[in-house]
């Protein structure tokens, strides 16, 4: 049976905040499963990039090389949205690594980089988006009821990617995931735009769940056990199988046929074992 689901959104370790997957056992996983390529695309840096690559290179396991971005709104006080961000190939791996340097050297408010969207516009070249599902600002419009603004959104998106811009869809037994979901459907059935199913991946396990929690509170300076800390993360954001995403998106074979061709868009090769060096005039 030929591989039905590829993996697009996984945060590892090196997001500080709210990953758990370590980089071999990530791989390892992968091609255990069969699947021929996996998405790393942690928060704001590509910090475990070089790390992944040759692990999956090493394993025969294709590197998609990404991030998670936290977008600016385009009001100045509105709320901010997730959008992610893969390399298509070596104008789109340049064009990334530059966005998030940027962020990091002019992005910095309140313990966030947050990319602008004029940013983004600019360096869209080789770069595939997916929307960020309920927590992207498309999503975001379609849970308020804001069906014009929506439209609006994805449409000036769509412009930036040309046919690179993919509604994203989740089931985590998360709270508004299947609200959402429909709401994109009949969005993409509309406008015409593809979809793609994530499982937004925080651990490789079910049961690493409390140890994420652990995680997550440890840097958000919050215990366990405080009824008032937000409870974002469920215990199905694991590394599921394409078995089990086949079964849990039955009804739409569509959004997980699109992670595979997505995974055969990407294509880049990163230069090891060679010094770039500054060029500065002496």
């Amino acid at each position: 049976m030929p591989v039905s689901f590829v993996h697009l959104r996984v945060h590892t370790e090196y997001s500080l905040v709210d990953g758990l997957v370590r980089v071999k056992p990530l791989v390892k996983k992968v091609a255990s499963a069969g699947m021929p390529a996996v998405a790393v695309t942690d928060q704001s840096n590509m910090c475990s990039l070089v790390k992944f690559y040759k692990a999956a290179q090493g394993a025969g396991v294709k590197p998609i090389c990404g991030a998670d971005i936290w977008l600016a709104s385009r009001d100045e006080d509105g709320p901010l949205s997730r959008l992610t961000l893969l390399a298509m190939n070596g104008q789109g791996y340049r064009n990334l690594t530059e966005l998030v340097s940027r962020g990091w050297a002019e992005g910095q408010r309140n313990d966030l980089v947050i990319i602008e969207r004029d940013w983004v516009k600019q360096a869209a070249d080789g770069l595939i988006a997916l929307s960020g599902s309920k927590e992207g600002e498309v999503g975001q419009a379609l849970l308020n009821g804001e069906q014009g603004l929506a439209d609006a959104l994805l449409a000036e998106w769509c412009e930036v990617f040309p046919e690179r811009f993919y509604l994203e869809v989740q089931r985590t037994s998360r709270v508004n995931d299947e609200e959402h979901l429909h709401a994109a459907v009949a969005l993409a059935e509309r406008s015409g735009t593809p979809l793609v199913a994530t499982n937004d991946v925080r651990f490789l396990k079910q049961e690493d769940f409390e140890a994420h929690e652990t995680r997550v509170c440890i840097g958000e300076g919050r215990v366990l056990g405080d009824p008032r800390r937000p409870r974002t993360y469920s215990d199905q954001q694991y590394l599921k199988t394409p078995a089990e995403m086949a079964e849990l998106f039955a009804d739409l074979p569509e959004a997980l046929e699109n992670t595979v061709e997505i995974a055969k868009r990407c294509n880049i090769e990163v230069q090891l074992g060679t010094y770039f060096l500054p060029n500065f005039p002496v």
